[in-house]
């Protein structure tokens, strides 16, 4: 796998039929990978993966990421399953912890246990193995398994985190670590750093687990005006990303009038708690040279894999455009091929 990749992430608020064109749109501009979200809410990821399963022939794909809170890890492994053979091989899954899980009555009360014991119990079950496997929350019984040919039972996983005890749980398992919400460098190296400490008490080496970036992007020729776009969607996540972000200080008030703004869905009056300076850290915002820069920071703080997430542009479609047509091959000369 080259060292430095670049995806498109999709938020799952589309017409089904609109997945497919947007994946082979990303591809035929030459990203590496494509990601759905499964945000509660929204569109569960599988069937927008499979419909850009359908439609593209290289890139990776996978949701980024589902909880085993709302569903049970047999369903994730079967989905990941059918996802993988209807890919030809080139599906991850992602897994966390989740987000407004409150909103259904879920108050999970053992997030690190349960993240670890998923991973284990979908491997197990992608590997057809029929021996018991114990657990506390997710154990199998033994005895049976998923009772179809699996092709690929070494499906790669990612863990979303930016917890330090969810990570070292979780690292026998995974491939890549996504600090979500994030474009910040700093939090790529403190991840970074992580992994190498932690890595080997797990069995593995550091540089078999990637880290991955993603957030927001806006990208338009008229900077201002993408900044202030994604300052507003933005809004949404940033008071509780930049409580977990330990390289970043927050004024406490300023965090505090963000928080109530979105509490009350008000993300204009959000908005105007976010700097740039600190709309750097959370969002890839500005013109195309910007978040080239924006990017090639990152990968010079380690991170593996950059992904650009939803809106993308002022417009979904310019986003898009921009990021393929002048984003990408910026990157591409200044970093070499990735």
């Amino acid at each position: 796998m080259p060292s430095q990749q670049l995806s498109i992430a999709f938020q799952t608020d589309k017409p089904l039929a609109a997945y497919g064109p947007l994946a082979a749109q990303a591809e035929a501009y030459g990203f590496d990978g494509v990601t759905v979200y499964n945000d509660m809410l929204y569109q569960p990821a599988w069937l927008p993966l499979l419909k850009i399963a359908q439609s593209t022939r290289r890139v990776r794909i996978g949701p980024a990421a589902v909880n085993p809170f709302t569903c049970h890890p047999m369903n994730l492994a079967a989905n990941a399953a059918l996802i993988d053979e209807a890919s030809g091989g080139r599906a991850y899954l992602g897994l966390v912890r989740g987000g407004w899980l409150d909103f259904v009555g879920l108050h999970p009360k053992a997030p690190v246990t349960a993240l670890a014991e998923a991973f284990a119990c979908v491997r197990h079950l992608l590997r057809q193995s029929k021996e018991p496997l114990t657990g506390t929350l997710f154990p199998l019984a033994g005895g049976d398994s998923l009772r179809w040919t699996i092709h690929n039972p070494e499906i790669p996983f990612l863990l979303g985190t930016w917890g330090e005890k969810t990570l070292r749980a979780c690292l026998p398992f995974i491939s890549e670590v996504k600090v979500g919400g994030s474009a910040n460098p700093d939090a790529a190296a403190w991840m970074r750093g992580l992994i190498n400490r932690h890595a080997q008490e797990a069995g593995r080496q550091p540089e078999e687990i990637g880290v991955v970036v993603g957030a927001v992007c806006v990208v338009d020729e008229d900077a201002a005006a993408a900044r202030a776009l994604a300052r507003r969607e933005v809004a949404l996540y940033l008071p509780i990303v930049a409580a977990l972000d330990p390289t970043v200080a927050i004024e406490p008030e300023r965090l505090a009038g963000m928080k109530a703004a979105a509490d009350r869905y008000d993300f204009d009056a959000a908005a105007r708690f976010i700097s740039d300076e600190l709309l750097a850290r959370f969002a890839f915002a500005g013109s195309p040279e910007s978040v080239a820069d924006q990017t090639a920071a990152l990968f010079a703080a380690g991170t593996s894999r950059v992904e650009f997430g939803t809106p993308h542009g002022l417009t979904a479609e310019s986003g898009l455009r921009l990021l393929g047509e002048r984003v990408l091959p910026m990157l591409q000369l200044s970093q070499g091929a990735f």
